[in-house]
C-alpha cells in the first residue's frame, strides 16, 4: 500500500544567486551507465559503492551527453529484453544529471541504431516517407518539438540540443542510399536540418527557456568544408559546431592542428561556440571481456596508462581553451565491463578507455580527475537566464512518517512553481498544484506507489532543477 509522505524541498545555493553557469564545458557521455547497473555493474570510488554520476560531478564534470535512439527494437533479443537510449531510458539519465547538479546535451541520433559517418539510416518508422521530402520533413519536426515538449513538462528540458549525430553524410538515408556509398544531398540535407532545428526554436519560444542547438561532425579536417556546405545551403541558425576528435581514427590530425581548425571555424561563423563532442584515450592495452574493444592506437606522446589517459584531455582541452573553444566532453567512460551483450559480443568495447578499472572503481590518475586540471586561461563563468541553480542534494530516504526536508534559499524564492514526482522512467505519478512562490518550509504530500527511486522534478519561472528521492520503506 503506498503511503502519504510530506516533501519539503531543499535546495542550497552555494553562490547565491540564479543563473549562474560554467564558462566551458567539462562534460562526459553517460548514456551506458543506467544499462550497465541492471547488467550488474556496481561502480565505486576508493573501492566504496557510488552514484556514478555524483563520481563525475563530484570531479568536474558539469554536463553529460546523453544519444536518444528513435525505436531501439534491437535491444529486444539482447540480455533481458530491456530497451536503452530510448525515450524513457533518455528521461531516467536526466533526471540523474540534474539531480547532480549537470547541465545536458540530448543526442538526437535520428535512427533506430548508431549513426556515425558510415550509418545514417533513417528509423523504420519513416522508412515508408524517406523518399517524400516534406512529409519526412514534418516526422523529423514533430519528433524533436514532442520530444522536447515531453521533456520540459516534466522538468527534464535540456540545455543543449544536437540534431544528429556526426552527420557528414547527411542524415535520415534509406538502407539502400546508406549502402551505396559516400553521398552528400545539400538540397535534401539542408532542408531536414532546418526543419529540425525550427522544432527546437519553437519548443524555446513556447516554453521560455533557452535551448543552444549544436551540428555535429567528425574528424576536425572534415570541418571546414563540411560547415561550408552548411552555410551555404542556409543552415545558419545554430549555436554550436560539434566535432569528434579521435586519435585512433582522425589522425594524423594533432591536438595542435585541431585548435588551429577551432580558431578558423570561430573566425568564420562569429558568435558560434566550437566544442570537442566526443573524445577517448586508453588506459591500457588489455582487455577484460570477450568483445572486441574499438580503439586501439595511440600517440607516441601519451602511453596507454592511465597518466596517458589524463595527460590527452588535459593538452586537448589546454588546446581548446586557447583556441576559444567552449568544451570538451569524452565519450562513454562509464561502458565498463559486464556480463551483457552487444551486437558484437559479450562485455563492453570500451572497457580499455573508461574512467574506471576492471572492477569498476574509479582509475587513480586517470581521466576522472581531468576537469580539475589547473587550465590556463579558463573562461570564467557567466551569468544566463536558464542555467540551473548550483546545488548539491543527497538523496532522501522516505519512510518512519512524514519525511521533511526544508528550504533553504538565503535570500531569494522561486516563482509559479510546480513539483512533479516521477518514477525513473519519467512516468509522472504525482503532480502539484502551481505555487505562486515557493520559498521557507513549502510542503507537498506525496504518495510513492512502492519502494525504490523516484525523482522530483521542478519547474520554475527562475529555471528547471531535480532532485532524487527513494522511499525504503
Amino acid at each position: 500500500m503506498s503511503k502519504l509522505y510530506t516533501i519539503t524541498l531543499f535546495f542550497v545555493a552555494f553562490l547565491g544567486h540564479f543563473g549562474h553557469a560554467q564558462g566551458f564545458y567539462f562534460g562526459s557521455d553517460l548514456s551506458y551507465v543506467n544499462e550497465m547497473e541492471d547488467c550488474g555493474v556496481v561502480y565505486k570510488e576508493n573501492n566504496a559503492p557510488k552514484d556514478p554520476y555524483l563520481i563525475f560531478a563530484d570531479h568536474g564534470t558539469n554536463i553529460v551527453r546523453v544519444r536518444l535512439w528513435h525505436t531501439p527494437a534491437w535491444y529486444d533479443t539482447l540480455n533481458a529484453g530491456n530497451r536503452y537510449s530510448d525515450y524513457a531510458d533518455v528521461c531516467h539519465s536526466i533526471m540523474r544529471a540534474k539531480a547532480a547538479g549537470m547541465h545536458v546535451l540530448l543526442d538526437f541520433h535520428l535512427s533506430d541504431v548508431w549513426a556515425d559517418p558510415s550509418r545514417q539510416i533513417v528509423p523504420a518508422a519513416w522508412a515508408g516517407v524517406v523518399n517524400n521530402l516534406p512529409v519526412l520533413q514534418d516526422s523529423l519536426y514533430n519528433y524533436i518539438k514532442n520530444t522536447l515538449t515531453d521533456l520540459h513538462s516534466k522538468g527534464l528540458l535540456p540545455e543543449m540540443v544536437q540534431v544528429g549525430n556526426e552527420t557528414n553524410r547527411g542524415i535520415m538515408l534509406s538502407e539502400q542510399q546508406n549502402n551505396a556509398g559516400w553521398q552528400l544531398n545539400w538540397s535534401r540535407n539542408a532542408a531536414l536540418f532546418k526543419r529540425g532545428i525550427q522544432a527546437v526554436r519553437d519548443v524555446e519560444a513556447a516554453t521560455g527557456q533557452n535551448i543552444k542547438v549544436a551540428l555535429h561532425v567528425a574528424d576536425p579536417a572534415d570541418a571546414s568544408w563540411l560547415m561550408s556546405g552548411f552555410w551555404s545551403n542556409g543552415v545558419k541558425d545554430f549555436d554550436i559546431i560539434g566535432l569528434s576528435y579521435y586519435w585512433a581514427w582522425h589522425q594524423p590530425t594533432t591536438i595542435q592542428q585541431t585548435g588551429t581548425i577551432i580558431e578558423n571555424l570561430r573566425s568564420l561563423y562569429a558568435g558560434k561556440e566550437v566544442m570537442i563532442f566526443e573524445t577517448g584515450y586508453i588506459w591500457t592495452t588489455q582487455s577484460n571481456d570477450n568483445a572486441n574493444n574499438i580503439i586501439s592506437a595511440t600517440h607516441p606522446n601519451y602511453p596507454a596508462t592511465p597518466d596517458g589517459q589524463l595527460k590527452w584531455l588535459t593538452d586537448l582541452t589546454q588546446e581548446v581553451i586557447n583556441s576559444g573553444g567552449t568544451g570538451v566532453m569524452y565519450w562513454e567512460p562509464a561502458w565498463v565491463s559486464s556480463t551483457c551483450y552487444t551486437p558484437w559480443g559479450q562485455g563492453s568495447h570500451q572497457e580499455h578507455a573508461t574512467f574506471f578499472d576492471f572492477s569498476s572503481n574509479m582509475l587513480p590518475g586517470g581521466g576522472m580527475i581531468w576537469p580539475e586540471h589547473d587550465f590556463q586561461n579558463l573562461p570564467s563563468s557567466t551569468n544566463t537566464p536558464n542555467a540551473p541553480l548550483q546545488y548539491r542534494w543527497a538523496s532522501v530516504a522516505l519512510g518512519g512518517g512524514q519525511h521533511q526536508v526544508f528550504l533553504a534559499t538565503e535570500g531569494f524564492s522561486v516563482h509559479d512553481v510546480q513539483l512533479t514526482l516521477l518514477d525513473t522512467n519519467g512516468r509522472t505519478i504525482q503532480t502539484s498544484p502551481v505555487f505562486d512562490q515557493l520559498n521557507w518550509n513549502k510542503r507537498w504530500g506525496v504518495r510513492t506507489p512502492g519502494t525504490g527511486m523516484y525523482f522530483v522534478s521542478i519547474r520554475a519561472k527562475e529555471g528547471n532543477w531535480v532532485v532524487k528521492i527513494v522511499n525504503k520503506n
